[in-house]
């Protein structure tokens, strides 16, 4: 079986990964993101010395990236960190650097849609053509499946960015997103609960009021995306959602707010609990979803 790279590429960390999925990764490395030249050159000496040590050369690598990003191939800056507030990536040549230096095929997509991709091969949406993955943590992003299909079109899916209903009576916090203010990740990421209550989101106890606000944003979040989409599973992973407690508090809430709108068992149900879950690759399925999109490049 040829053996493919994997670069989960994030804001604050870079995981490296050389395998074939799940059950085959070889290697694995981990190192914080700091300029494009420093963090990519290491993401290319890891491959070049897997690629001595297992005797082996990797036949394609796939690029899982924090953005926004250029996905449309025929565009002149495809393949670039576009227009990200992360301090000196914006206008980065990711792809073109890789292909460059590794001289073979580089996979390209946004974390979340290659999460997505990772969960509908191995994960909590295997067997499903139509479903979306959402992370809450750092920022808010959102990606999926539609058709079978990774979510495109005019750029990707920027589902953190959804305007919601904000109640400012029960909750005066401006919000924290640079672009929008009060967006869904400007209220609900894990900047935005840190920022409202003074204290990072995994030192609030389970029952304090944050989490029943928390749960609130996300559903309304939801309600909106299962309206446009309808997607037949909604993932949410990321650092916030460690918060197991959230779970119940958004599928209530969600399945209110619809108020039998939609009429499938899913959603009127206790099945509900099948249908907005957690990654089932956890942690994994940033860095898998690029060994994924490795998979996915033509290579002839």
């Amino acid at each position: 079986m040829p053996l493919y790279g994997g670069i989960e590429a994030g804001g604050t960390k870079f995981v490296c990964a050389v395998g074939t999925g799940p059950q085959d990764i070889r290697a694995e490395v981990r190192f914080p993101t700091t300029t494009p030249q420093e963090t990519l050159q290491r993401a290319v000496d890891f491959f070049r010395a897997q690629e001595a040590l297992l005797g082996e050369p990797l036949t394609a690598v796939g690029v899982a990236s924090f953005g926004p990003v250029d996905l449309i191939p025929d565009s002149p800056t495809y393949g670039f960190i576009t227009s990200t507030p992360k301090p000196g990536w914006r206008n980065v040549d990711v792809v073109g650097l890789l292909r460059y230096a590794l001289g073979i095929p580089v996979g390209f997509d946004t974390d979340v849609n290659g999460a997505a991709l990772a969960e509908g091969l191995w994960g909590a949406a295997q067997g499903l053509d139509t479903f979306i993955y959402l992370t809450i943590g750092t920022g808010i992003g959102g990606g999926g499946m539609v058709g079978g299909n990774l979510i495109h079109g005019l750029l990707h899916p920027e589902m953190g960015h959804l305007r919601i209903p904000h109640d400012r009576e029960r909750d005066p916090f401006e919000g924290c997103c640079p672009y929008h203010g009060d967006c869904l990740e400007g209220l609900a990421s894990g900047p935005a609960l840190e920022a409202r209550w003074g204290v990072r989101a995994e030192h609030l106890p389970p029952d304090h009021p944050a989490w029943d606000l928390e749960a609130e944003y996300l559903a309304l979040a939801l309600h909106n995306l299962v309206c446009v989409l309808s997607p037949q599973r909604v993932i949410l992973g990321g650092g916030v959602m460690k918060q197991e407690h959230l779970f119940p508090r958004i599928r209530t809430r969600l399945r209110s707010l619809l108020n039998g709108y939609i009429p499938v068992p899913a959603l009127l149900t206790q099945e509900i609990e099948t249908y907005v879950v957690p990654p089932a690759l956890g942690d994994r399925a940033g860095v898998l979803g690029a060994l994924a999109l490795a998979m996915r490049v033509p290579t002839g």
